[in-house]
């Protein structure tokens, strides 16, 4: 008889990327509130809060991995999830380090928790200008090509992520130690946009076609006034002349 195969057996994408795509549009669909103030040396509250951060998701990301085989394959999404929702409200909770909340949009959120896995699908979305990121505003069809370019790259980290199920405890310290990494990844980003100025295109840079016409409104009634102005001040000029010319009419007896 044949001996059994010890090899790791050979396995399909255990996530597909469609679902990893719903996912990420749920949840940037809402910012996540924070209670952090305002913080008087923001650097240094949002390393703290980004090492707090990267050990909950070590250590949510390891428990999640210790089930073995196709039982752990089961814990994927969920990992990827709860993952996100630590590195979310740490993306939050520096915002309102910084007291940057109010600039905390979908976009930013994207980029703080994805450009590190996927920076060519926000090539056409950020431009940094120096210390400035202007983002451009997604519509959702945009937001959904985005996410679904995101999706592909972690469909691949979960083939990897899937085979490490097959290895009980080593493979849950593998995980914990990237999702340490990952989110110390996401902090960086997050410090450096709020360590900068945002700007979201069309807000200021790109004047309205309303704000561009109403300087060219003004300066043709003031043209015309003035025009109108100076005629009337013509003819009333003439009619003064002519009328001094007139001769008088000659006294009758």
């Amino acid at each position: 008889m044949t001996q059994p195969s010890q090899q790791v057996p050979a396995v399909s994408a255990p996530v597909e990327h469609g679902r990893i795509t719903s996912a990420i549009l749920d949840f940037v669909s809402q910012v996540p509130d924070s209670k952090v103030g305002n913080s008087k040396e923001p650097a240094s509250e949002a390393r703290r809060l980004a090492n707090r951060a990267a050990q909950r998701a070590a250590l949510t990301a390891g428990s999640l991995a210790l089930p073995p085989g196709p039982l752990g394959w089961l814990t994927l999404l969920p990992e990827l999830i709860a993952i996100w929702k630590i590195q979310g409200q740490m993306v939050s909770d520096i915002a309102a380090a910084y007291g940057r909340h109010a600039a905390l949009g979908r976009e930013q959120m994207m980029w703080c928790l994805f450009r590190h896995t996927a920076a060519q699908a926000f090539r056409d979305l950020v431009v940094r200008m120096g210390d400035r990121l202007v983002f451009r505003r997604m519509s959702h069809s945009v937001a959904q090509r985005v996410a679904k370019r995101v999706g592909v790259k972690l469909t691949q980290r979960t083939l990897n992520k899937g085979i490490s199920r097959w290895l009980p405890v080593i493979g849950a310290l593998g995980v914990g130690a990237y999702a340490y990494y990952d989110t110390g990844q996401v902090a960086s980003t997050a410090i450096e946009m709020f360590e900068g100025e945002i700007a979201i295109e069309g807000d200021d840079e790109t004047p309205k076609p309303e704000r561009q016409a109403e300087p060219r409104r003004r300066m043709a009634d003031s043209l015309i006034d003035k025009a109108v102005t100076g005629a009337a001040r013509k003819v009333a000029g003439t009619a003064r002349k002519a009328a001094a010319r007139k001769p008088r009419k000659p006294k009758t007896d």
